[in-house]
């Protein structure tokens, strides 16, 4: 299979789980590292449509500088939080696949299995 991309962070235990059993798959993937490579909010809205949510579910709400900058007042205004996620690239879930079976968080990192089977 070919096109896995997944938006990864090496400092994450199950980002780094999950690219492993990509690999163990013979799959060789795009791999992005968001926090140093930021997202554009166009780029944050494709990986809404792909995953099938709106922002708010894809965000992790308990991290510091989510809390720090008091982006609850902005989970039902998707705008409004695609363009904190861009910013903040942190509060973004992670990992994210995506395949062209399509695309999943991979908490737990199994959950990748779901788009790497045909």
């Amino acid at each position: 299979m070919s096109n896995v991309k997944i938006y990864h962070n090496p400092r994450c235990s199950k980002s780094r789980q999950t690219l492993q059993i990509i690999k163990d798959h013979g799959i060789a993937p795009k791999v992005i590292e968001y926090l140093k490579e930021p997202l554009e909010k166009s780029e944050l809205e494709n990986i809404a449509k792909s995953l099938g949510m709106r922002p708010k579910e894809f965000v992790r709400k308990n991290e510091a500088e989510f809390k720090d900058n008091n982006l609850v007042s902005k989970l039902e205004k998707d705008s409004d939080l695609f363009e904190a996620m861009a910013k903040f690239p942190k509060i973004i879930e992670r990992p994210i696949i995506i395949s062209d079976l399509g695309a999943v968080i991979g908490r737990p990192p199994e959950n990748v299995l779901k788009v790497l089977k045909t």
